[in-house]
């Protein structure tokens, strides 16, 4: 059984997925308040998911090279105060274009860190990488699950949601003073028989990638997109179905982040034991279960218990599916988060953005009815890269 051991890099890296947390699921209500600010259409408004996504694939493009050319460690802080910027920008302006501007800083400098995060815990921590990354992003997600609460809370009141959301820039710059006393670890370097170690490193960097990598991919993509259609857009259909205020509906979002911070704990714990292809066809049963909760009843705390089951679901299949992809890349650790962050980039982008089009096209309730596709869209490449076992008797 693999042993989780967490040392100095270990917190510093859950520290800084912690702030991520707050900043990305606070992110869905803040633009729900921003669109009455704005009053804007959802289709525009989904634009900045759009930002943030494009952030994310710009984050994807160019990271692998630049945590190459000056370490992990000056990638970290660099994104770190990025993100701290991007936040800022975000919550001060007012007009269309510079949201987004802020949106897209944030998006990009944010999923840079993320990604990093993601390859130092699996390396750092090797066969326990997969619960590593399961527990980090439980942590994220606890912090994530305040900020709803509390932009809510800012709303409410004479302040305004703005100063809850700026809330994770300053979190951003505490953490980026305290991370300048930890170093963190570069990726090691494979020598092989025939080629030097540079050679080597290389060829792990630029290499194709296999097929079952694409394939745990693009399993990755439609869990985020089931995850951020319902962080940005879940609000929405509580205040139309459930009747609630604005800034109730932005503070309901914590159910399902809830569910999603519990069942990383226990998601963590899990894969020490259990395979992720099994853990992950389990959660998404549980997300469709929950969903069809949430989507059918106009009772507001059924919907928000369906919110909660579903962020149970939705709770592993992130740090799962990175694990999956990760393993299956043979070794290629920060190229393949790098790919993962284009195609987190295009889940975020798309999928809020097609559902906000179509609710202004047919309503929210019938848009919704995306998730559903996406969960099955998922189980079925789920089951396509599976591993298949070897016929007893075969040759090795």
């Amino acid at each position: 059984m693999a042993r989780l051991a967490r040392d100095r890099v270990t917190w510093l890296i859950y520290s800084q997925l912690a702030v991520y947390g707050y900043f990305v699921y606070g992110f869905g209500p803040s633009v729900l308040l921003l669109r009455d600010d704005q009053q804007a259409s959802r289709t525009v408004s989904g634009l900045h998911g759009t930002a943030l996504a494009a952030g994310a694939i710009l984050a994807g493009l160019v990271g692998a090279h630049l945590v190459r050319r000056f370490g992990r460690s000056a990638v970290l802080r660099v994104g770190l105060a990025g993100l701290a910027g991007g936040v800022l920008v975000f919550s001060v302006a007012r007009e269309l274009p510079w949201t987004l501007l802020g949106a897209l800083i944030a998006g990009t400098f944010g999923a840079l860190m993320l990604n990093t995060d993601s390859a130092v815990l699996s390396d750092h921590h090797g066969l326990a990488g997969p619960a590593a990354i399961s527990e980090a992003n439980a942590l994220a997600a606890g912090t994530g699950l305040i900020a709803p609460l509390v932009i809510g809370a800012a709303a409410a009141s004479t302040l305004g949601w703005r100063p809850g959301f700026a809330l994770a820039a300053l979190l951003a710059v505490v953490l980026l003073l305290a991370s300048s006393r930890v170093s963190v670890p570069q990726p090691a370097v494979h020598r092989d028989p025939g080629g030097s170690a540079g050679d080597s490193a290389a060829s792990r960097s630029s290499g194709r990638l296999p097929r079952r990598y694409w394939l745990a991919w693009a399993v990755l993509v439609l869990c985020i997109a089931t995850e951020f259609s319902m962080t940005i857009w879940a609000a929405d259909l509580l205040r139309q179905q459930a009747g609630l205020s604005a800034g109730a509906a932005a503070g309901s979002v914590s159910a399902l982040i809830a569910g999603i911070a519990i069942g990383r704990v226990a998601g963590g714990r899990l894969a020490l034991h259990q395979s992720p292809e099994r853990l992950l066809a389990g959660s998404l049963a549980l997300t469709a279960a929950g969903f069809l909760l949430f989507w059918s009843t106009t009772s507001a705390p059924l919907a928000l218990l369906g919110m909660f089951v579903m962020g149970l679901g939705i709770s592993v299949q992130f740090p799962l599916s990175v694990a999956r992809a990760i393993a299956a890349s043979e070794g290629r650790t920060d190229q393949a988060t790098a790919r993962l962050s284009i195609g987190a980039g295009l889940a975020i982008g798309l999928a809020p953005f097609l559902l906000g089009f179509l609710a202004d096209q047919m309503g929210t309730r019938r848009a919704f009815l995306i998730v559903p596709v996406l969960l099955l869209l998922a189980a079925a490449g789920l089951w396509s890269g599976r591993r298949r076992r070897r016929p007893r008797g075969g040759v090795g």
